[in-house]
């Protein structure tokens, strides 16, 4: 399975399986294996995190979930924080910082026993998750190479593979179902936080790049097109609860398909995001090609959703192939989007303030992200029929507008600042 996102020149003599299936050897490897070990302990937790909570500290789960809605509330805020720490102190040192919190920060967990300590941990949780994605921004675009966009899809690649193994991690836990094996779960996050700075350490430091002369504190709140491809992609981003959360309701609920689909359907949606995700950001370069994915992913996770609408009716056997056959259906659509979105987030930015631009566009996810269960459960659990049919309509609207409002707000928009008064240098500096 080769993920790497752009042909190597190979040394001479025969290559090792390494070198065949990772970027070349300097800083795009080594920002690959951090981001990898992170993931990994972000699978293993995200698995079995709320077990742990209630069977091991004794919450109940209305308090372990205000927690975690807490944190993601308050992490908002903090990733745009994080963003413009990160352009102007510098993105690997903010990476170390956070990294190193989210070390702390997880084994305080071992120690929580109260719903107040819990929610204290949980707030910090989630600033150092916020802030790991908008400080971590500047440092996938300055060590993108020729390829960035292929880079950015051989990192989500890698990200899904690596939570994939962090949940079979989990899954061991689990199936023990033991105090000391949620302990050691949580522990084994803390640890990933800590072997991501490891690895980051031998990055190079990247010097700030310098900007504009008349820039604000807060250029990319004022910036209409990011704006607008931010709340488009808020809009299409619901989408990303329905494998997690309206499949599994959907096929216990309301079809004859066995159970055992919840797991069949994660799991081949986990591979084909692993398998297909480089192929499809294939030339996505420009606002024009992003785009046109956009339009590509509404009508294909409409499709989607139209099929797992069908399956409530026939019999096991068809509802089941039904159910798959929509899981591949809506997955080129989620690797569509995640392709435009990943070239909005990057190709709109201002290459200075890459950090603050992805802070805004992660807020947009955020907002997504906390609105998605509400959204999806009151129109296609609450509504049937009708709502999924409103659902495939707004996931097809927001594709075809996409293009339009985007193009739009870039004619319209104020003119660019003056330039820096240097030139950007982007090599790194020791």
């Amino acid at each position: 399975m080769a993920l790497s996102p752009k042909p190597v020149t190979a040394p001479p003599g025969r290559r090792s399986l390494g070198d065949r299936l990772l970027p070349e050897r300097g800083p795009r490897r080594l920002l690959v294996a951090a981001n990898f070990v992170n993931a990994v302990g972000s699978g293993m937790f995200m698995s079995s995190s709320a077990l742990y909570f209630t069977r091991v500290v004794h919450l109940p789960m209305s308090q372990v979930a205000l927690g975690l809605f807490l944190g993601a509330m308050v992490g908002l805020a903090a990733g745009l924080l994080g963003g413009k720490v990160a352009d102007r102190w510098g993105a690997r040192e903010t990476q170390l910082v956070v990294m190193v919190s989210g070390s702390v920060f997880m084994c305080c967990y071992l120690l929580v026993d109260a719903f107040w300590s819990y929610l204290l941990v949980s707030v910090l949780i989630g600033v150092v998750f916020a802030a790991d994605k908008s400080s971590k921004a500047p440092l996938i675009r300055r060590f993108g190479g020729a390829d960035p966009a292929g880079f950015r899809a051989y990192l989500r690649a890698s990200t899904n593979l690596a939570v994939s193994l962090g949940a079979l991690v989990a899954g061991v836990a689990i199936q023990l179902d033991t105090a000391p094996a949620y302990l050691a779960v949580v522990a084994g996050r803390a640890l990933s936080f800590a072997g991501c700075a490891l690895v980051l350490l031998r990055l190079p430091r990247l010097a700030p790049l310098p900007a504009p002369v008349v820039s604000g504190r807060w250029e990319a709140l004022r910036d209409r097109p990011y704006l607008a491809a931010t709340v488009l992609n808020c809009l299409m981003s619901l989408h990303f609860a329905i494998p997690t959360f309206l499949l599994p309701l959907w096929i216990v609920d309301h079809t004859h398909a066995p159970r055992w689909m919840v797991s069949a359907l994660l799991v081949t949606n986990t591979v084909l995001v692993i398998t297909l995700q480089v192929a499809v950001s294939k030339n996505v370069d420009d606002t024009a090609s992003a785009s046109r994915r956009m339009r590509w992913a509404g009508a294909a996770v409409a499709a989607g959703l139209v099929l797992i609408m069908l399956a409530e009716k026939p019999p096991a056997w068809l509802s089941a192939t039904l159910l798959l056959t929509a899981t591949a259906v809506y997955t080129l659509g989620e690797l569509w989007h995640s392709a435009a979105a990943m070239e909005y987030s990057y190709g709109l930015a201002a290459p200075h303030a890459q950090g603050q631009y992805a802070g805004v566009f992660g807020l947009g996810g955020g907002i997504a992200e906390a609105l998605a269960p509400v959204v999806l459960g009151s129109l296609a659990l609450g509504l049937g029929w009708p709502g999924y049919l409103l659902l495939a309509a707004l996931f097809v609207a927001v594709g075809l507008l996409s293009g339009p409002v985007v193009a739009l707000a870039e004619r319209t928009a104020p003119p660019a600042p003056p330039g820096p008064p240097a030139p950007a240098h982007q090599a790194p500096v020791t």
